[in-house]
């Protein structure tokens, strides 16, 4: 499995032989954000554009987002 970091956060990343397509998930927090792409460029776009959804959806909710390795959230 190969990592990929963005914005502070970390995501694992695999690629799908069958789907043709890479996809990753962010690690180290409890809430569940993912990406995929067709290229790296992309990918690395998508992890970009997912984590500044999550944080703009916190902001939405008044909430503080999880920041990677902690279990809680930090205002």
């Amino acid at each position: 499995m190969n990592r990929m970091h963005c914005k502070g956060y970390e995501a694992s990343v695999a690629f799908d032989e069958d789907a043709d397509i890479f996809h990753g998930e962010i690690l180290g927090i409890r809430d569940v954000i993912t990406f995929q792409g067709t290229s790296v460029a992309e990918l690395r776009q998508a992890m970009a554009d997912s984590i500044d959804d999550y944080l703009a959806f916190c902001a939405e909710r008044g909430e503080a987002p999880l920041r990677p390795k902690e279990s809680s959230r930090v205002a």
